[in-house]
This record gives structure tokens, C-alpha cells and sequence, in this order.
């Protein structure tokens, strides 16, 4: 039986699909990275979480985060198990009452589960070993989060982002007001944004 690795979350980026993202998930102990083709749902979720943002109102996976802890389930792990024809299959491992439990599930939800609950991402070594490649031209190894622009699309890393700020000529005091803002009319864009903004100054 083929071993598995950890990995964590290195990055989304937007896929030539329309519509569609790439998560980088990269090994935790080299710089061996797999791609994850994901929808925008999922994407969304995913990166508000990488983010710390809290939407006004819950969505889907928030929902079943909710769910799941009213009946005293905790997800254990997800492990990303076989690739078939391009297409990625994954499972949550999880306990209730002292018993182990398994679900199949589309890798991008288990992904989004296992950040909302802070559970590991396995991958096994034989997909690892097919599908995942060494970026070269990449010297950080830590995770970064992308971006979501006004248009909803994740962009690369910060430093790769326009110097241009919009925020800089506010008080604290505005942008904190201007954050709850912009989460509250769930324009996620802007209040990643604002956010950095605040964090610098902090």
C-alpha cells in the first residue's frame, strides 16, 4: 500500500478555465507541489479561511461546519486517495461518540471542511509521485494565501500585486468601519484589501 504525505494549501490561482481555480497544495517536508482543479464555491471558501474573513451570513460550508459540531463530529483528516482519468477522489475521516467514520467526497468540499475545522490534508505518495511537480522558480516555501479581485477571481501573492493602495489615505478608525462594510455587502475583494491595510498598521 502506497504511504501518504501531508501537504498544505501553497496557493489558488486561476485555472484556463472559465470559472474554475487551481489550489497548490504543496508536501509539508519538500517543495513538491500538486495542482487541484476547484470550482469558485469552494475557491471562495477556501480563501476566505487562508484569510481569517468571516462572511455576514453563513455559507454552505460554514453550514455544514455548524451541522456537523451540533452533532458532536469532529473531522479527523481528509486524504486525497486516487486520481482517475484527471479526476481526484478524497475521504473524511471523522469520529462521533468514540467511532471512526468514513465519507467519500469531491476533493475541493473536503478541502474546504478540513480548513474550517483545522484538520491535516493527506495526499497518497503514488498521486504525488504522478501528478505533482517542483516549482523551481519559487524560493518561499511558506504558505500563501491568494487574493480575490472585484470580479471574484483569485489573483497570485501580494508581491506580485500592484503597489497601488486606495486605503492608505484613511484613519484606522475608517477602515475598521469600512471592513465590516464590505463583509457585511459580502464583497470579499474589498475587505481582503482593507484588511491588509489594518494589519499593517497593527
Amino acid at each position: 500500500m502506497s504511504k501518504r504525505v501531508e501537504v498544505f494549501i501553497k496557493n489558488i490561482l486561476p485555472a484556463h478555465s472559465h470559472g474554475a481555480y487551481t489550489l497548490v497544495l504543496q508536501n509539508t517536508e519538500s517543495k513538491m507541489q500538486l495542482p487541484v482543479l476547484i470550482g469558485a464555491v469552494e475557491a471562495q471558501a477556501i480563501a476566505m479561511e487562508m484569510e481569517e474573513m468571516k462572511p455576514s451570513r453563513p455559507l454552505t460550508h460554514d453550514l455544514f461546519t455548524t451541522v456537523i459540531s451540533e452533532f458532536n463530529i469532529t473531522i479527523k483528516e481528509i486524504v486525497i486517495e486516487r486520481l482517475e482519468e484527471g479526476i481526484y477522489f478524497s475521504s473524511i475521516l471523522f469520529e462521533q461518540n468514540g467511532q471512526s467514520h468514513k465519507l467519500d467526497s469531491r476533493t475541493s468540499d473536503a478541502i474546504a471542511l478540513a480548513m474550517k475545522n483545522k484538520a491535516p490534508i493527506f495526499v497518497m505518495q503514488n498521486i504525488m509521485d504522478e501528478a505533482a511537480f517542483i516549482d523551481d522558480n519559487d524560493p518561499d516555501d511558506k504558505l500563501s494565501p491568494g487574493r480575490v479581485d472585484s470580479e471574484n477571481e483569485f489573483n497570485p501573492p501580494p508581491s506580485s500585486l500592484s503597489t497601488d493602495n486606495p486605503f492608505e489615505e484613511f484613519e484606522l478608525e475608517d477602515l475598521e468601519y469600512m471592513l465590516q462594510e464590505a463583509i457585511a455587502d459580502e464583497n470579499y475583494a474589498r475587505a481582503a484589501r482593507i484588511r491588509d491595510e489594518i494589519s499593517k498598521r497593527k
